[in-house]
């Protein structure tokens, strides 16, 4: 993090608003300050009060701060801000963001929870290191559990309801001119997650969603993925089944890329 920076230059990189966190002395945070930074169990404690106990008003906001906080590290995670195989301990992380460690603390067990990092006894969390098979076996799974429901939607659905997607659809190729793969990352499950849920099994939605929060999108053709979804859409509003069957197997299939 580089210091000295000019009023509306760049975020120094690893800084709070690099990250999409708002600094604590801005207006919004100004009202509720964010507790000190805490410290788990192996963590240095010494001079440091303990926390207060937090009131209502300060549990609702500290979720909202949570949530930040999560969202901005899924984008880190994705940009490779945080690189898989390093460790970090969440409050130094906290100090980048601008904030106490127990929201990063919080958001990265979820984050263990979805496999996108592991806890490291003691010294924090590694981000998690995908391997070509574990890629090649997630894009599997989505692909069972995906494909088949587009397959029979292309049957069944009438082809008027395909139009609430394709502003999804743009926002992938948007997002894939950008180059900016968080960004990618979010316009792509949109988009699934707006195809499945014209199945209307809200189950199949969030499972399918969780699983591509795993997607690697490092080293993607993002350009080609987004072309793919207004490629489908296309042949699903013009319910030529023959060309919906091809674009699914290319874009679920093992000869797609990891992040189909």
């Amino acid at each position: 993090m580089e210091a000295g920076e000019q009023a509306g230059s760049r975020p120094a990189r690893g800084s709070a608003a690099a990250f999409g966190v708002p600094e604590q002395r801005s207006a919004g945070w100004a009202a509720a300050p964010v507790p000190a930074p805490e410290r788990s169990r192996g963590e240095h404690t010494h001079s440091e009060p303990p926390a207060p106990r937090a009131a209502v008003r300060g549990t609702v906001e500290r979720t909202s701060v949570r949530g930040q906080v999560l969202d901005a590290l899924r984008a880190a995670l994705v940009s490779g801000e945080l690189a898989p195989g390093e460790v970090y301990s969440a409050p130094a992380l906290g100090e980048r963001f601008g904030v106490s460690a127990t929201p990063v603390r919080e958001a990265m067990q979820q984050l263990a929870g979805e496999g996108a990092v592991e806890v490291v006894p003691n010294r924090g969390f590694r981000v998690a290191e995908r391997t070509a098979r574990e890629r090649a076996e997630l894009a599997e799974v989505r692909g069972l559990i995906e494909a088949p429901v587009v397959l029979r939607l292309a049957r069944t659905l009438p082809t008027g309801r395909w139009a609430a997607v394709r502003t999804r659809a743009d926002d992938t190729v948007a997002a894939a001119a950008s180059g900016d793969r968080a960004r990618y990352a979010d316009a792509d499950r949109a988009f699934h997650r707006a195809v499945l849920s014209l199945a209307g099994n809200e189950q199949l939605v969030r499972i399918a969603d969780d699983l591509r929060r795993r997607v690697v999108w490092a080293g993607c053709d993002l350009a080609a993925d987004a072309a793919q979804h207004v490629a489908l859409l296309d042949a699903l509003e013009a319910q030529n089944l023959g060309a919906v069957n091809l674009l699914v197997r290319e874009h679920f299939g093992t000869s797609s890329p990891s992040g189909d």
